[in-house]
């Protein structure tokens, strides 16, 4: 054969002789083609061991050009474990190095075990006393995480040190989107200090990949502070890195920063795109500030601006989110009339929009329309629609589509089954909600918090405590991140998220990144911990059934688990209290709340002061509102309007105090009936009480 005879014609070189890497001129494409030739020859010759293989590489190698060796990696005639040795021959010259053939060699990887054909070449590169190319751990770090492997990933570059070998800044990029999608974004920030501190100087892309996994977790003052460190180290930013932060700062309701940025994008010569515009749009709806954006679209228009798809679809779905539906869906017939053509995210704002209008059954022509147009509604689309039909109690309709999802195989995630739930349980089809929640585990779905919630609560209004409480203490041992951690590091070792992010720093500096991603996966994948609207459930359900000793633990237990208690927590709790005639427990916990520097909120007070009225003590009741108000206006209790109200109540005149109260709420512009209403009902059960005594 010519390739065989080619290959016998290649002199081979002593076993120990380093691999040659002349820089020539680029060969005629009959000379190329020839090195092909030679190529395919040798590594169908000999056997995948770069011992055998070096000597006539080396002498192949200035023959050989990036696109030669790329292809080299498709040829399926040849074992892969030959075809991953000239990856790491070609990983050591930076003229054969190329994009492309990293991207061939991770396809060489996922035709079969990457750890084994990798790590196996590896150990044949070191016996041949060749080093490990850095590029072998960035093909095999990307190789997992297309897999949808992260642990691999993060393994495969733990396991870097075994070979001597240093981690590049691509190499650190491609972890930190491993941990970005994971979620563990304190472990990739404990890794860029890491990388730091290594003298590994990061690029533009590390910080696109860290700042987009900051801004994705509502981080947005983080992402400001990384994007001043990146100017400060003299790297410019792209208009993706402005994209990013400018769609934060708006989420986060800082949208005159996030103008001001754009400004200065123009200024810097990295002039803002229709992506950075649409995100500006976009950002400022999500906000409720839809005038604002209407108002910055003219402006842009003026200067030339073309509205698209994307920018339509922010626009028409922040006006639905501000209940504006006849505007949004006047702006969906101009679109059309531009012809625009909607998409399937159009389609499910539209849809959505119908929905909250009150049009069920135009949002679920919608989707017929749809289909026919030769889209396929995706999981959020049908959630959409599902949410629709269980809002108004059709669950027959809701039943149907969610049927109609599994024979269209589309995927039924955490929110279908939540929607479904809800809906059941709002009907006290607690045992077919309860089916819902049996059948999650079966299709492989988490159930969330909000799962619980549902089922708790719907447990509760049909009297099933005991089944609630039952339900709540499976949620906690189940899932609970707290207990995780006590089982896997010890009590003593984690107590809040600060201990937390200091024991990662410490495990990525002592070179521990696997230990430290399992740790951050395993609270992550712990699922869903008890929150706040979980223990205001329970504590509801609990007083409801005058099991105040009870609520009473459970709401210790809430505070020790490091859960704030909210308004409806205390309102729930005082209110309970008093129901159950225990007034200086109610007492005794108003005061701890002012004690602890919270400010009590108006229904709190309302109902501490319906509740004194309840006990013919209108005086209390009155002072309580007296010592709220300077709360409320942000004076100061020796205010002369206050002092002039509680002297007017001192003396016993009704008529003139409420005079002076209802001169400062006008003052104010907050006039409300309540207090006076409380107060008027208190009076009258005082005196009824007196004349009947």
């Amino acid at each position: 054969m010519r390739c065989a005879a080619a290959a016998r014609s290649l002199l081979p070189l002593p076993p120990a002789a380093a691999p040659i890497h002349t820089h020539t001129a680029s060969p005629s494409l009959a000379a190329e083609l020839a090195a092909a030739d030679a190529l395919h020859a040798l590594l169908s010759t000999l056997p995948p061991s770069l011992p055998a293989l070096l000597p006539c590489l080396s002498l192949l190698s200035p023959r050989l050009t990036p696109h030669t060796v790329s292809d080299a990696l498709l040829w399926a005639d040849l074992p892969a474990a030959s075809r991953i040795r000239l990856f790491l021959f070609s990983a050591l010259s930076p003229r054969l190095r190329s994009p492309l053939l990293h991207s061939r060699a991770v396809s060489v990887l996922l035709s079969g075990d990457p750890d084994a054909a990798m790590f196996d070449a590896l150990a044949d590169a070191r016996a041949a006393g060749l080093p490990a190319p850095s590029a072998a751990f960035a093909a095999l770090v990307t190789a997992h995480a297309s897999a949808g492997r992260p642990q691999e990933a993060v393994d495969a570059f733990s396991r870097m040190g075994d070979f001597d070998c240093r981690p590049t800044a691509f190499i650190y990029n491609a972890v930190f989107k491993v941990l970005v999608d994971s979620g563990a974004i304190l472990l990739a920030l404990a890794l860029y200090n890491r990388m730091v501190s290594a003298g590994c100087p990061p690029n533009r892309a590390t910080y696109n990949v860290l700042m987009d996994g900051l801004c994705k977790r509502g981080m947005a003052g983080d992402a400001l502070k990384m994007f001043d460190e990146m100017l400060e180290r003299g790297i410019v930013p792209d208009v993706k890195i402005y994209t990013v932060l400018i769609s934060s700062l708006c989420s986060a309701g800082r949208a005159e920063e996030a103008a001001r940025l754009i400004g200065s994008m123009k200024e810097k010569g990295c002039p803002p795109d229709e992506v950075t515009y649409n995100a500006f749009l976009s950002g400022l709806c999500k906000a409720g500030r839809v005038d604002d954006a209407f108002e910055r679209l003219e402006l842009l228009r003026e200067g030339g601006f073309a509205l698209g798809l994307n920018g339509y679809s922010c626009l028409i779905d922040g006006l639905f989110q501000a209940g504006r539906f006849d505007e949004g869906f006047s702006y969906y017939k101009e679109m059309l009339e531009k012809n625009v053509k909607p998409d399937v995210v159009l389609y499910t704002i539209i849809i959505r929009g119908c929905a909250e209008a009150g049009r069920t059954e135009d949002a679920f022509s919608l989707l017929n329309v749809m289909k026919d147009k030769g889209f396929v509604p995706d999981t959020f689309c049908y959630n959409t629609l599902l949410k629709a039909f269980c809002d108004v109690g059709n669950l027959d309709k809701a039943q149907s589509l969610r049927s109609e999802m599994l024979q269209n195989n589309v995927a039924l995630d955490s929110t279908t089954h939540n929607i479904m739930i809800c809906g059941l349980c709002k009907k006290g089809l607690i045992d077919e909600a309860m089916q819902v929640f049996h059948e999650m585990g079966e299709l492989g779905c988490h159930p969330t918090v909000m799962t619980y919630n549902a089922l708790i609560d719907g447990l509760y209004r049909v009297g099933r405590l005991e089944d609630a409480q039952m339900l709540f203490y499976k949620m906690e041992m189940v899932n609970n991140p707290s207990l995780f951690l006590r089982l896997t590091l010890g009590a003593n070792q984690v107590r809040d998220s600060e201990s937390l992010r200091k024991l990662v720093d410490g495990m990525c500096e002592s070179g521990q990144v696997l230990k430290a991603f399992k740790l951050v996966r395993g609270i992550i994948n712990s699922g869903v911990v008890p929150d706040v609207v979980t223990y205001n459930t329970l504590l509801n359900g609990l007083c409801k059934a005058k099991n105040l000793d009870g609520a009473l633990r459970l709401f210790k237990e809430l505070q020790l688990k490091g859960i704030s208690p909210d308004e409806i927590t205390y309102g729930t709790l005082i209110d309970g209290l008093w129901g159950a005639h225990r007034e200086n427990d109610a007492m005794i916990l108003f005061q701890n709340i002012l004690r602890g520097h919270g400010s009590p909120s108006l229904s709190i007070y309302n109902t501490m002061m319906r509740s004194l009225c309840r006990m013919k003590k209108l005086t209390q009741a009155i002072n309580l509102w007296l010592d709220y108000l300077p709360k409320k206006y942000n004076l100061t209790p020796e205010d002369e309007v206050i002092a002039n109200a509680r002297n007017c109540f001192e003396v016993r005149s009704l008529d003139e105090a409420v005079k002076e109260l209802i001169k400062i709420d006008q003052e104010y512009d907050s006039v409300s009936s309540n207090p006076y209403t409380i107060w008027l009902i208190g009076l009258c059960q005082q005196i009824h009480y007196r004349i009947h005594t």
